[in-house]
């Protein structure tokens, strides 16, 4: 069990060692949301600059709810997991519909928005409105394991909901905000999730049970990660003239509705796509540089080649370089392929 005592030193602390970033600038509960969203699975150094560019062209609800869907890819392009931008702007829409674009000040309601889970509507409700509301991340899960020296499996939904009771009987008032930062403040800086936790810099190192025990490595307790799957793949860069083919991917699933580069299942080669597009007038191939893309659950293993052709596929969009760059939301498996094809369009002009 944490102890109260706890909530002090760790206040303490982080008002003297959190680092200045954009969406702590003030209490708005839709900068707050919009952040966390972005935040999701997504390093703080990645986010910063696609916040920025965000909220100066979307600096509130209703300039989200009304937003192009194509748009608003493009600015979410390179955070990946598009799901996120288009419950961004379905949830944008309830707001303005149901509340008046006023955000809802309960987590229970902030919940009944998509793409808002219980993580999200804690950070909302303490953060910009001061309720007793933890967010329970992967760095407030660690800190507890660790300080609590508990060995449940942290992606226990058993352990998330006993982490969430605990701490919401910790919450000072009027401090909730700076607590629920605090806390995630501390996983992010000391209490690391890649190698050893910098014990010696922490304000609650006298209270951490792993580190009295010399522990702190041992946890959180995870379970074995099953293995990706792995898929092979062959990316066509189909050109004609100053124009590169794209296509929209299945509205479901993987990517689902995003714009692609074609390809084929499988790794080809040069007489295996030859074979392929026969029936079209292709002037010559040049291989692409492979390259890999990680998600989730699979990985792709990529190899590419560009086709200087004479003739678009039907089910092909061809775009130029300002074209695919301004508006074509790319994602970010492809942006090696795209960089290929804009060095070899400069080469040839």
């Amino acid at each position: 069990m944490l102890s109260p005592l706890i909530v002090e030193p760790l206040l303490k602390w982080y008002a003297s060692c959190a680092r200045v970033l954009p969406w702590r600038e003030n209490r708005d509960p839709y900068r707050i949301w919009i952040s966390e969203i972005m935040l999701q699975q997504t390093r703080v150094e990645a986010v910063v600059a696609h916040y920025e560019r965000f909220m100066a062209e979307l600096p509130d609800v209703r300039a989200l709810a009304s937003v192009s869907e194509e748009r608003l890819l493009k600015l979410w392009e390179g955070l990946g997991y598009y799901s996120r931008a288009r419950n961004l702007k379905r949830a944008a829409a309830m707001i303005l519909e149901r509340y008046g674009g006023n955000f809802p000040e309960e987590a229970e309601t902030l919940a009944e928005l998509p793409g808002i889970g219980p993580y999200t509507a804690g950070a909302i409700a303490s953060i910009a409105f001061e309720q007793p509301e933890p967010a329970v991340d992967g760095n407030v899960l660690r800190v507890f394991a660790r300080l609590t020296a508990d060995s449940e499996p942290v992606n226990s939904p058993r352990f998330r909901d006993r982490v969430a009771a605990e701490l919401r009987r910790l919450y000072p008032k009027r401090r909730c905000g700076a607590f629920t930062q605090a806390l995630m403040e501390l996983g992010a800086m000391v209490c690391l999730p890649n190698g050893a936790p910098l014990c010696e810099r922490c304000p609650l190192a006298e209270f951490c049970v792993g580190y009295r025990q010399n522990r702190a490595m041992d946890f959180p307790v995870r379970p074995t990660p099953k293995p990706r799957r792995v898929e092979q793949r062959t990316i066509l860069l189909w050109c004609v003239g100053d124009r590169v083919g794209v296509r929209r991917r299945p509205p479901r699933g993987l990517l689902g509705g995003m714009w692609e580069f074609p390809g084929v299942s499988g790794a080809c080669s040069v007489p295996d796509v030859m074979k392929e597009f026969a029936a079209y007038r292709i002037d010559g191939i040049v291989p692409c540089p492979s390259a890999r893309h990680v998600f989730t659950h699979v990985e792709w293993q990529m190899t590419g080649f560009l086709l200087i052709a004479r003739e678009t596929p039907r089910e092909l969009k061809m775009v130029n370089e300002e074209e695919l760059t301004q508006i074509i939301s790319l994602p970010t498996a492809f942006r090696s392929f795209a960089a290929f094809w804009k060095e070899h369009q400069r080469n040839v002009d």
